[in-house]
Parts: structure tokens; C-alpha cells; sequence
């Protein structure tokens, strides 16, 4: 909670101001039935319409005072609880973006979504009630009762007997609701999930008719979200009516008692219902504190949840290292005994890999699916960090390198083809901020994109679709492999990324990437792109089996020479 109360840190005038007016207004409410029993007692009783009129304009002016600061606390409040908001969002944004493969896996990526829209939105209605509001309504009741004890203690007392009990049960209410809505907010999470997977999969979905499984699925998640907050909400539900039958018990025993104290002890017709009056607004004060404990309680929630993610640590460790000293100079690769193992687990990924890549020189990296081609990928750039061993580039320990520099030196094409929505052009040059045209262009071509983009009606600002819907898959692998390629990096990784290219196109963009100075990783199955690579690294079950050149490795693997005999047949050799 702390640090999610860190954000108010900019707005500390701004809430003072709020609070200030905030006890205006009070002060204007409170005041309020001593006027109207200064005018009954003092006016009507007596048929002094001079005082009434009085006693009325007193009122009216101080209405005006508490409706000007009411208005005034509104607009500040907003202020800051949208400001308050927008830096919340934007801290939990950032942070995310910080977050390795490794943090981002203790999320899903639906409960991520709720909590950068719907937990804020929560947190952010409990600060603008805790400044226009929330305080207002508990200090209405100490203040009430405070006037009201010193216009007849002994009536007043028939209001203070019950309140310590109705607060214990306000306070229990807050602390099991706030379980409730947490519960809920899990709840939302996962309905937010469904409706993510489907829209996602929708084609999938209706090439398999799978509508009704997908809406029977939908419907279990939306019917226990209903259930959760029927269950929280009926708790505040109960307690708000038995507040108020007990304040109404109260105040019409104030009325029984105040009218034998008016016909035998003297009491004014006034006080009694200025007695009344406050009994009225304590009753009013304990109904808007049941509201404003279960607002407290579902922020309160939500905090917790937006809290977790504020202070998930890190990783990894970057020391702030000058990028000076991190850059990459010629581009030479030693992996050095390498173990992996996905936090978590306990089975190695990669065990024990050692392999050295000159500087330009590229890789193609072959093996089953599950071998760890992808992994080892990862850990280069540090998505992940490794369990065992040593990576260094140019002979410096990528660890102590700074990451940001390391990975703006590096293009990275992964297996799936990621676009996003914008134009073309805002897709390749999201790889470069400052490219210019003629770079955009010239990575297109490079990519072998450049002839079909330009014979598209708006060329490169056409847009494109969510995930790219409104490309093929090869279109939207050369325009991944463009947006890497106008870095210019030292390191580039293309992760299986042209199995969606056919033979002519793929060997004109291997052909293109001999003019980069840079170190080429090509995840492939194809063994007529692993005979163009300087190296091959064989990979199988976590474990390098073998490395070598192409003719190298069919004079001494077996496992190669089988792949190679299996597409012989199928490639142009």
C-alpha cells in the first residue's frame, strides 16, 4: 500500500485545499439546525418574523459558502484523482515493460489488463471519495453528536449509546468485504481471459464450430464473476438497512422523550428539533459510511493487486553500467557450459552448452521441437538469464553489460510474426525511432517486402490489421525481419521466422543479409539454409550433439545425416 500511496506524493497542496473545503462544508452542515432552531424558537414561537428573517439569511449565506466549496473541492479532487490515475498507469505500464519472460510468466496476461484498467479505476474512485467525501461523513457523525450533547445531553445520549456498536460492525464489514472484492476482482481476471482467448482464436474458433463450447465456457466464468459480487454486495446490503433501523429507533424515541420534555421540563420546540435535525444527519452520515467502507474495501483490494505487480522484483540486475562500456564492437559469441531451467521447474532446458561464434560469421541452429533452439535465442539478448555458465559477447560477460545498450545493438525476429496497429511504415521504423525514409525503404527491400508493399493502393501507409490480419504470414515475416534489419544490429536472430517463405524468396534475403556486418542466428529446419551458414549447432533434448560445418557434420552425425536424407528427396540440393 505504501508504495502505490507514493503516487499522491506531486498533490500535496492540492489535497490539503480539498480537505479544507471539505470542512466547510461540514462546518455549513452542522450549523445548519442550530439556524433552524434559532428561527422556531426564536421566529415562529414568537412571531417575530424580524428574526426569522434573520436567522434565514444567516442560512442561506452559508449555504451559498458550503455549495462554492463543494463545487471548488469537486474540481480539485477530480484533479488530483485522475492525476493520481494517470501516474498509476503509467508506473505499472513501465514497470511491466521492466519485467523479464521470467516476472511476466507469474502474470496472465488478462489479470495484467484488469489491473492497469479496472483496479486503477477502483483506487482512483477511493481517492476522490477520501477528498470529497469519505472523511466528511465519520467526522459529520462526531461533530453531530458533539452538537447534539450540547443542546441536551440527556436526549442526545439515546444517539450515542448505539453508535460504538454500529461502527464495530461497519469495521468488520469493511475487513471481510475487503476479502470479498478481492475475490471478485480474480473473478473479473479470469472472464477477462475467456473473452481474450476467444477474440484471439476467433478463426479457430469458427473453423472448428467450437461457438457454443466457447460460450458455455464464457458463461461459467461471467456466472461466477455475478455470484462472487452478489455474495460481497449482499453483506453491505444487510448492514446499510440495519444502520438505519436502529438511527430510526433512536430518533423516534428523541421524538417520544423530547415531547414530554417540551410539555413538563421546558424544553424549546426549537432544540427538539435541532435534536432531530442531527439525528437525521448522523442516520444520513452511517448510511454513506456503509457505502464509503465498501468503496474503501474494493479500493483497498484492488490496491493490494496493483501493489503486487508495483513490487514483483526484478531479476535481473543491470548495476547501471555506462553503455559505453557495453558496446558491441565486432560481434563474437562464447557460450561457455550453459544450463537453463525455467523458473519454477525443475527440468533443464539446456545443459551444459559450449560453442564460439566469430565475429560475422552466421548460425544455423537445427533440432526438434522442444531441443531448446528457442531458449538458447533467449538468453542472448538476456530475456532470460542462464542457470549455469557464461555467455560473453566480444569476450565481455553479457551480466555486466548494460541491457539496454546490449539489446538496442540486436534484431530479433520471433517465431511468431508479431505486427502492430499502424501503418507499414510505423511497424518498420518501431524497430528505429529517428529511421529515415530511404532506411525504411532500403530495409524493405533488404527484407524482400519492398515490390508487394508498393503494390498496395496506399503502399507503405497502408495499415495493418490487429496482429496483422490483413497480411499473409510470409508478408508479415519479411516485414518482422525489415523492422530488425533497419537497426542495423550486430547480432541478429531470426527465430524460424522465413518457414513461411518459399526457396526463391528465402535465399534472396540470405543473400541480402551477407551485406550487414553482423553475427546471423537462423533457427531453421531446412537444411538448404543450414548449408549456406559458416556453422550449425545441432541441438537435441537440451543438449549441443553437434557443430560443425554442413559437409562436417554428414561426415560425423548421424542425427544430421538422417535429417539431411529425409529432406534430400524434397529440396533442391
Amino acid at each position: 500500500m505504501r508504495k502505490i500511496l507514493s503516487f499522491l506524493k506531486p498533490y500535496p497542496l492540492a489535497m490539503v485545499i480539498a480537505w479544507v473545503l471539505m470542512l466547510l462544508e461540514l462546518v455549513v452542515e452542522l450549523t445548519h439546525p442550530i439556524f433552524m432552531g434559532k428561527i422556531i424558537d426564536q421566529g415562529i414561537m414568537k412571531e417575530d418574523m424580524g428574526a426569522v428573517s434573520y436567522w434565514g439569511l444567516i442560512m442561506i449565506g452559508m449555504s451559498l459558502l458550503g455549495f462554492i466549496a463543494g463545487i471548488i473541492n469537486s474540481f480539485v479532487s477530480s484533479h488530483v484523482s485522475q492525476s493520481f490515475g494517470f501516474d498509476v498507469r503509467a508506473g505499472l505500464f513501465k514497470k511491466v515493460q521492466s519485467f523479464s519472460f521470467h516476472n511476466l510468466a507469474q502474470y496472465e496476461t488478462s489479470s495484467l489488463i484488469t489491473r492497469l484498467t479496472n483496479d486503477i479505476t477502483q483506487v482512483q474512485n477511493t481517492i476522490h471519495m477520501s477528498l470529497r467525501i469519505a472523511f466528511r461523513a465519520p467526522l459529520l457523525v462526531i461533530g453531530a453528536v458533539a452538537m447534539a450533547l450540547i443542546v441536551n445531553w440527556k436526549l442526545a445520549l439515546i444517539l450515542v449509546v448505539p453508535i460504538p456498536l454500529l461502527i464495530v460492525l461497519l469495521v468488520w464489514m469493511m475487513s471481510r468485504s475487503g476479502k470479498l472484492f478481492k475475490r471478485v476482482q480474480n473473478k473479473l481476471d479470469k472472464v477477462n481471459n475467456v473473452m481474450q482467448e476467444n477474440l484471439i482464436g476467433m478463426r479457430l474458433v469458427k473453423a472448428f464450430r467450437r461457438k457454443e463450447f466457447e460460450e458455455n465456457r464464457f458463461n461459467t466464468a461471467n456466472t461466477n464473476l455475478r455470484n462472487e459480487t452478489m455474495k460481497a454486495l449482499r453483506l453491505v446490503e444487510l448492514v446499510g438497512p440495519t444502520l438505519l433501523f436502529v438511527m430510526n429507533i433512536g430518533i423516534l424515541l428523541i421524538i417520544w422523550f423530547g415531547s414530554f420534555e417540551v410539555n413538563q421540563n421546558g424544553l424549546l420546540v426549537g432544540e427538539l428539533v435541532t435534536l432531530i435535525n442531527y439525528g437525521f444527519r448522523i442516520t444520513a452520515a452511517l448510511g454513506m459510511l456503509t457505502w464509503i467502507t465498501m468503496a474503501f474495501a474494493r479500493g483497498r483490494a484492488s490496491a493490494q493487486r496493483i501493489s503486487e505487480v508495483l513490487n514483483t522484483e526484478e531479476d535481473f540486475e543491470n548495476n547501471n553500467i555506462p553503455s559505453t562500456t557495453s558496446k558491441i564492437r565486432y560481434g563474437k559469441v562464447d557460450f561457455e557450459n550453459v544450463s537453463f531451467t525455467y523458473p519454477g521447474t525443475n527440468t533443464p532446458v539446456l545443459q551444459d552448452i559450449s560453442f564460439t561464434v566469430e565475429a560475422g560469421d552466421r548460425v544455423a541452429v537445427m533440432g526438434a521441437t522442444g531441443s531448446g533452439k528457442s531458449t538458447l535465442f533467449q538468453l542472448i539478448p538476456r530475456l532470460y538469464d542462464t542457470t549455469k555458465g557464461c555467455i560473453r559477447i566480444d569476450g565481455i560477460d553479457i551480466k555486466k553489460m548494460d541491457l539496454k545498450t546490449l539489446r538496442k545493438q540486436m534484431g530479433f525476429v520471433p517465431q511468431e510474426a508479431i505486427l502492430f496497429t499502424g501503418s507499414v511504415k510505423e511497424n518498420i521504423s518501431w524497430g528505429k525511432d529517428d529511421a529515415t525514409m530511404e532506411e525504411i525503404i532500403e530495409s524493405m527491400e533488404d527484407a524482400q517486402i519492398y515490390e508487394t508493399i508498393m503494390r498496395l493502393p496506399n503502399t507503405y501507409e497502408t495499415k495493418i490489421g490487429q496482429k496483422g490480419v490483413n497480411f499473409s504470414g510470409g508478408q508479415k515475416q519479411r516485414l518482422s525481419i525489415a523492422r530488425a534489419l533497419i537497426r542495423k544490429p550486430k547480432l541478429l536472430f531470426l527465430d524460424d521466422s522465413t518457414s513461411a517463405l518459399d526457396m526463391r524468396t528465402e535465399a534472396k534475403l540470405l543473400q541480402a543479409l551477407d551485406k550487414f556486418d553482423c553475427t546471423t542466428f537462423i533457427i531453421t529446419q531446412k537444411i538448404t539454409t543450414a548449408k549456406a551458414a559458416d556453422q550449425i549447432l545441432l541441438l537435441d533434448e537440451g543438449r549441443l550433439v553437434a557443430n560443425g560445418s554442413h559437409d562436417s557434420l554428414l561426415a560425423t552425425s548421424e542425427l544430421y545425416k538422417a535429417i539431411y536424407q529425409s529432406q534430400n528427396a524434397k529440396e533442391v540440393l
